[in-house]
C-alpha cells in the first residue's frame, strides 16, 4: 500500500528594516560577533522594547499580499526556552494573536499549478547564533542577529511531496523580496524554512510529525525531505514509530538526524508580553499600505495571459518582479507572436544558462534588448531557431549582438525560393532511389532528402521553405 507526504512549512523571512525589532541596533550582516547586541536585544535589567514601526508596515504589506486577514488588535508573547544564543531565556514573538491570520500561495509543480493555504504570519525576533568552528573544541556565540526582526510564515499542511514544497518555498521567497519586505538572501539567513513532515496511509489521520529546521537551499530542503519521508517509511514498515522530534539535516552525509525532542506549544508557557502594549493597527494605515503596494504576481499574470501567453508561462515569468520587468522590456510593444517567442527564450535558453551559471535575471550576459534582437532575426526568417541557439550562445560568450554575429558566422538564411528551389533539384537528381521510396509511400525517405537539402546549404535554408518546395516537385509525375 502506498504512502502519503503531508508536508507544512514554517518560513522565516528577515524583515528589511535597518535596526531591529524592538531596539535601534543595527541589522547589518557580517559585523564582528557580539557588536550588534544592545542592552535592549540582551534584556539588561530596566531597558525596555520599543517596537519598530517598519517591521508592523511590512507585515501588513506581506498579509495583503497574499489575502489574508490583517488583524486589528494582536499582541506579543513571551516564548519561554533556555538556550545559548537565546540571552533573555525567552522570544518575543506572537502566539494566539498574530498580525495575519489566513491567506494564499499560488504554486507551479512542473506544468500543475497548485494553491497552498496559509494559517497565519507573525511578527517575532530572532535569537542569536552559537558558533561551533574554529574554537578549539569549545564553541562560541554571536548575539548579533538577536533582535534580528522576523516574520513567520506559517502554512497548512496541504504540500505532498518535496517538490511540491520546493515550489512553495521558491514561490514565497520571490513574493517577499517582489513586495520588498526581505531581501531573501538564504546563505546570510534572510530567508530560512523549517519543514514539517509526516506520512500516513491514504485516509488515515495525520502520522506523528517530525521538523526539520534550517533549510537554506531549495536544494537542501528537497534531498532533506527526501530523505526523511523514506527514514519514516522504512521505519513504520519495519514495526517502529515515528518520535516527534526536531531534526537537522546534514548535506555532507544527506541525512537528517536527532536534534532534541520537539515542544509543543503548551512547553513554552506562553504569555503576554508585559513590557509591551497591544499592537493596534488602524484601518487608515492597512489601507495606506494597500495603495502604497506594487502590481502582485498575480495581476502580472493577468496582464501576461492578455498578451497571449499562456497561463504556465505567465507564472513562470512571474517567478521574480526582475524576471517580469526583463519579460516586459523585451517583449514591449511586439505582436504576439514576437510576444510569445520572447517568452519562449527567456523560459528557456536564458533560464537554463542562468541556472547553469547559479546566476540570477539581473546578472543576465544578454540584455533584454539584445535578446529582443535575436528573437526579431528569427521570426523574420533571417534565421531559423537551430541557427538562433548558436547565435545565442555566442552572445552569451560576449561576440556581440544578434545581427554582429550572425554577420560576422554568416549564418544568414537562404529564403530564396529559387536559389532553394536549384538545391532541391539537385538533390532529387542524385537521390532516385530515396525518391522511389518516397513516392512508394516511406515517409522516412522525405525527412532523408530534407536532412539533404539542409545538408547542402549548410544548414543555412529556410526549413519551411524547403518543406513545401519538396514536396511540390515531389507531387509531380
Amino acid at each position: 500500500m502506498e504512502w502519503e507526504v503531508v508536508i507544512g512549512l514554517e518560513t522565516h523571512a528577515q524583515l528589511s528594516t535597518a535596526s531591529k525589532i524592538f531596539s535601534g541596533a543595527s541589522t547589518a550582516f557580517g559585523a564582528s560577533p557580539n557588536s550588534q547586541a544592545s542592552a535592549v536585544d540582551i534584556a539588561l535589567p530596566g531597558v525596555l522594547p520599543v517596537l519598530n514601526k517598519g517591521a508592523v508596515e511590512r507585515a501588513i504589506r506581506f498579509g495583503l499580499a497574499v489575502g489574508g486577514e490583517i488583524s486589528q488588535h494582536s499582541i506579543f508573547a513571551r516564548k519561554n526556552y533556555f538556550y545559548p544564543d537565546l540571552p533573555k531565556g525567552y522570544q518575543i514573538s506572537q502566539y494566539e494573536l498574530p498580525i495575519v491570520v489566513g491567506g494564499t500561495l499560488d504554486i507551479l509543480v512542473g506544468d500543475r499549478q497548485k494553491t497552498v493555504k496559509l494559517t497565519r504570519a507573525h511578527l517575532e525576533e530572532d535569537a542569536g547564533k552559537s558558533l561551533h568552528e574554529d574554537f578549539h573544541g569549545m564553541s562560541g556565540i554571536d548575539l548579533n542577529r538577536a533582535g534580528t526582526p522576523l516574520l513567520e510564515i506559517v502554512s497548512e499542511p496541504d504540500m505532498h511531496s518535496a517538490e511540491e514544497a520546493v515550489a512553495y518555498a521558491r514561490a514565497l521567497h520571490g513574493l517577499v523580496r517582489w513586495i520588498g519586505i526581505c531581501d531573501g538572501n538564504m546563505q546570510e539567513g534572510s530567508f530560512r524554512c523549517d519543514a514539517n513532515v509526516s506520512v500516513r496511509r491514504p485516509g488515515e489521520p495525520l502520522g506523528t510529525r517530525c521538523e526539520i529546521k534550517n533549510l537554506n537551499s531549495f536544494r537542501f530542503m528537497e534531498q532533506a525531505i527526501r530523505f526523511e519521508v523514506r527514514r519514516q517509511t522504512d521505519l513504520i514498515e519495519d514495526g517502529g514509530k515515528v518520535v516527534q522530534e526536531t531534526r537537522l539535516y546534514d548535506p555532507d552525509r544527506d541525512e537528517t538526524r536527532s536534534m532534541r525532542s520537539k515542544e509543543d506549544a503548551m512547553d513554552y508557557r506562553y504569555f503576554p508580553d508585559p513590557d509591551l502594549l497591544p499592537l493596534d493597527v488602524s484601518q487608515q494605515w492597512i489601507d495606506e499600505v494597500q495603495r502604497a503596494l506594487p502590481e502582485l504576481p498575480q495581476a502580472k499574470r493577468t496582464t501576461f495571459v492578455a498578451l497571449g501567453l499562456s497561463a504556465y508561462d505567465a507564472l513562470l515569468l512571474t517567478g521574480s518582479k526582475e524576471l517580469a520587468n526583463y519579460f516586459e522590456q523585451m517583449a514591449g510593444g511586439a505582436d504576439q507572436s514576437v510576444v510569445k517567442l520572447c517568452a519562449n527564450w527567456i523560459n528557456g535558453a536564458l533560464s537554463a544558462k542562468l541556472n547553469e551559471e547559479g546566476v540570477s535575471i539581473v546578472h543576465s550576459r544578454i540584455s533584454a534588448a539584445h535578446l529582443r534582437g535575436l528573437v526579431e532575426r528569427i521570426a523574420d526568417g533571417m534565421i531559423s531557431g537551430k541557427m538562433g541557439k548558436e547565435v545565442f550562445d555566442a552572445m552569451w560568450a560576449g561576440e556581440g549582438n544578434a545581427d554582429a554575429v550572425i554577420a560576422a558566422r554568416g549564418l544568414k538564411q537562404i529564403s530564396d525560393s529559387g536559389e532553394i528551389g536549384k538545391i532541391v533539384d539537385q538533390v532529387l537528381a542524385a537521390n532516385p532511389q530515396q525518391v522511389a521510396d518516397y513516392r512508394g509511400g516511406k515517409e522516412k525517405a522525405f525527412n532523408s532528402l530534407i536532412g539533404q537539402v539542409m545538408k547542402a546549404t549548410k544548414g543555412k535554408a529556410n526549413p519551411a521553405q524547403v518543406n513545401a518546395l519538396l514536396k511540390a516537385k515531389l507531387a509531380k509525375s
